[in-house]
């Protein structure tokens, strides 16, 4: 099978005048992870389908015995019964977020839930082909199943970056079709890509050629002045009929000009209704669901309509939601979450970061809202954000920050 890169042009309406706005994708800038180059190329023909291999994964001190490759899971599920099973089964995931589900969040998060699916940073596919794979996609083994979102609208790049993302051992590849930052729309790709819904299709294609593990997409329902109602429709019915194995919609439009990355994030009306009838409309395709959705018990109200839930914000201002998610979504009996148990993992895994020349910060900036609510949460918190970043900070810090905390039964009731 061969691809040429469709030609991605938009009037001068379309694209934000000015500097930059400092946003998400900016952050990735700095990082290394972006490129806003416009990539045309011409046909060439696609790389072949690689079997994954996890030599480049870092041993972590916990390898999770999840399902890692979200096929068909058996585990309960309280709407399972009235819909179609479906070979994608991800009912619970968090969001993936720039400059915020780092490899050091996946695997704090990892702690709170064994099953939820966890992204990773949009990283560019650009990237990827040309910048430090082990920096960019080394993750720990215990962050298993850990899904990379791909940014970019060159089906060929993609292609190419999955299958090597496939090698470093993820278990999904998802496209990003919903980030509005300016500078994304420079490289014609992220929200703007819901104007040319054939062109996200063509690349969904692209790497279901390329790798054997689930190809996704996560998208708005729609941008501008787009009518949601056939701007959803196109994408989904384009990326599905190309293979994507799920769909997960932030059920918000994006405003390419006028408003930030952060004020897409609120502004736009959600519209849940939405992403239901498109669920209505496609009982045999996995619809997932996000944004605003603050609570587990949100969440599965909306399993009552739609397939998967996706938690972005929420879980990472307050963490200890994630705790819950096992018993709520799979079946796992209730458990009281073992704090002590959870900061001698993670001493550990910031000693030995320490040790291989990061800082206390990359992993406690992470944790700082997990006791939100709990007498002494204030004193953690500051803790964390002051002292952890101090030259030299060590793994005691944590400690020092957790006993500010008062986690007696009493306490934790209230």
């Amino acid at each position: 099978m061969q691809f040429a890169a469709r030609p991605i042009s938009f009037n001068s309406r379309d694209r934000a005048k000015g500097r930059p706005k400092k946003g998400c994708a900016d952050r990735i800038g700095r990082q290394g992870k972006i490129c806003s180059s416009t990539c045309t190329i011409g046909a060439t023909s696609l790389p072949q389908k690689a079997t994954a291999s996890h030599e480049h994964h870092l041993k972590g001190p916990h390898g999770l015995q999840s399902d890692q490759t979200g096929m068909v899971d058996q585990a309960f599920n309280p709407q399972s019964s009235a819909k179609v099973a479906l070979p994608y089964h991800h009912p619970f995931a968090v969001a993936p977020m720039i400059d915020w589900t780092d490899r050091h969040c996946r695997f704090f998060h990892r702690q709170l839930s064994a099953r939820a699916l966890l992204y990773t940073e949009m990283v560019v596919a650009d990237a990827i082909l040309h910048g430090d794979r082990d920096r960019l996609l080394a993750h720990n083994a215990a962050e298993h199943p850990v899904a990379l979102q791909l940014g970019g609208s060159n089906p060929l790049k993609l292609a190419a970056a999955a299958q090597i993302a496939e090698a470093f051992g993820y278990d999904e590849i998802n496209l990003n079709v919903g980030c509005p930052s300016d500078r994304v729309q420079s490289g014609t790709f992220g929200a703007c890509l819901m104007k040319v819904p054939e062109v996200v299709a063509d690349c969904v294609a692209a790497m279901k050629s390329a790798v054997s593990v689930p190809v996704t997409v996560k998208c708005r329902i729609g941008v501008d002045d787009q009518d949601p109602g056939p701007a959803l429709d196109a994408v989904a019915d384009g990326v599905f009929a190309a293979g994507a194995d799920a769909l997960w919609v932030h059920a918000r439009k994006a405003w390419l000009l006028g408003l930030s990355p952060k004020e897409n994030r609120e502004v736009p009306p959600l519209d849940y209704d939405r992403v239901y009838a498109l669920k209505a409309r496609l009982p045999d395709r996995f619809i997932g669901i996000n944004g605003g959705i603050q609570s587990l018990e949100e969440a599965a109200n909306h399993l009552e309509m739609v397939d998967g839930v996706m938690l972005g914000r929420a879980a990472y201002g307050t963490p200890a939601v994630l705790a819950g998610v096992d018993a709520t979504f799979f079946g796992a009996p209730p458990a009281p979450t073992d704090y002590r148990a959870l900061f001698e993992t993670m001493a550990d895994y910031a000693t030995r970061h320490i040790a291989a020349s990061g800082r206390l910060s990359h992993v406690a900036r992470h944790m700082v809202g997990l006791f939100h609510g709990y007498p002494g949460a204030r004193r953690y918190r500051q803790i964390l954000s002051t002292d952890a970043n101090r030259p030299g900070a060590g793994a005691e810090i944590l400690w020092r920050a957790l006993d500010a905390v008062d986690l007696s039964p009493a306490s934790a009731a209230a």
